[in-house]
């Protein structure tokens, strides 16, 4: 398996960067990993993640899976947006400092404009997290982003 630096797939500002590596990726999923570091700009005051980044930690593992595929294809990694989830469960309130978090993320709908659906599960120890990603990815992110920023001018 190729493996990319996380930044190099995941396009956020390196403090925004929550997941650590890609363990693996396939055609229809990937997975990732972090290990819950006490500095990080979300932690509790013990050093701890609440428990609603789970969404933003999912949402970053399907960046990665899509900047996984447009390396494969030689392709720049572009941006893409979380439009919502569905279904979130979890079972603690928080990730405590030093878990190792597990992500995995599956493909279950892709359509040509750029709407997608991932079932994502996250576990680590006596955690249990699951939720559906509705995400999209217009085909042509830069054209895209300036129609609605000219859309939106007076």
């Amino acid at each position: 398996m190729k493996q990319w630096p996380i930044a190099e797939l995941v396009p956020h500002a390196a403090d925004m960067i929550l997941i650590d590596q890609v363990l693996r990726f396939g055609d229809e999923d990937i997975e990732t990993q972090l290990i819950v570091r006490p500095e990080g700009l979300f932690n509790q005051a013990d050093g701890s993640l609440p428990a609603w980044v789970g969404i933003e930690l999912m949402a970053q593992s399907v960046a990665a899976y899509a900047g996984c595929q447009a390396r494969l294809l030689g392709e720049p990694v572009e941006l893409g947006f979380l439009l919502g989830t569905r279904k979130y469960e979890c079972n603690v309130e928080r990730f405590p400092a030093g878990a190792e978090l597990h992500i995995h993320a599956t493909r279950t709908l892709q359509d040509d404009n750029g709407m997608g659906v991932f079932e994502c599960h996250l576990r680590g120890p006596g955690i249990e997290v699951s939720a559906r990603l509705n995400v999209f990815r217009p085909p042509q992110v830069a054209s895209y982003l300036q129609e609605e920023f000219q859309g939106s001018q007076p």
